[in-house]
């Protein structure tokens, strides 16, 4: 099970070091796209696609965490869904999970990124969850197994997703050195370390050229519940994820 990529890099490319680089910023634009077994596009999955970039060298560094004071983010849980299915967050935000479903809601997660369990709230309600650390945090309702979100926390501010014609754009990023990173939740880790690629930012726009993922196979599995146990029988509903 994987996927066959292939990036273009295209554009002028200014070798620049950090130092040189205050004061100027550039914008990063591209296009990804998911192509199927049969060699048709995928239209409308592409607005699931994160990217980001991390300067090199890499390191831990305080300015690349979110201040304290910055906006929550939100996921919202009604008719049984999570929305948006997939958000992008830089590490140290805040994010809201309110209930605007007329039941009770479990939202946990048990996967890397950030482990959590909101326990039992009611509708009207909101918890929310400081995410300290990067990582892919796979995300389900402990009461309703089809409901499933995942959060992308990434320790640069220099991110984005794909819109639904599978456009990107990143902003404000200073000229220098970096390491492009797609995530895409069909991709495989493998497919996904494959992806991953140093890039050199100049002044100006820089165009990354055509990013396509081509899908072998849907990542259909179940998944337990808080307690690591099997859900009580009933339908599941696609996207169902099992532990990366």
């Amino acid at each position: 099970m994987g996927y066959k990529i292939r990036i273009a890099l295209l554009g002028t490319v200014f070798l620049c070091a950090w130092s040189a680089a205050v004061g100027s910023a550039a914008e990063v634009r591209g296009r990804v796209s998911v192509i199927g077994q049969n060699g048709a596009l995928h239209a409308g999955l592409e607005d699931g696609v994160v990217l980001w970039l991390t300067p090199l060298p890499s390191g831990v560094n305080s300015e690349f965490r979110a201040p304290g004071n910055a906006p929550h983010r939100m996921l919202v849980q009604k008719n049984k869904h999570f929305n948006p299915h997939v958000l992008a967050v830089q590490v140290g935000l805040v994010v809201d999970f309110p209930n605007h479903d007329p039941f009770f809601h479990n939202v946990f997660s048990l996967f890397n990124g950030k482990r959590f369990d909101l326990g039992l709230y009611e509708a009207g309600a909101t918890r929310s969850v400081h995410f300290d650390r990067a990582g892919i945090c796979y995300i389900f309702c402990n009461i309703h197994p089809q409901m499933s979100a995942v959060v992308v926390v990434v320790d640069t501010p220099y991110f984005t997703l794909a819109n639904d014609k599978g456009e990107y754009l990143i902003s404000s990023v200073p000229a220098g050195n970096y390491r492009l990173n797609v995530w895409e939740e069909r991709c495989t880790p493998e497919a996904l370390k494959e992806l991953s690629r140093e890039v050199v930012v100049g002044q100006g726009e820089m165009t990354i050229g055509s990013i396509e993922l081509h899908e072998s196979r849907r990542m259909v599995m179940l998944h337990p519940d808080k307690y690591g146990k099997s859900y009580d029988p009933q339908i599941f509903s696609s996207p169902i994820y099992a532990q990366p």
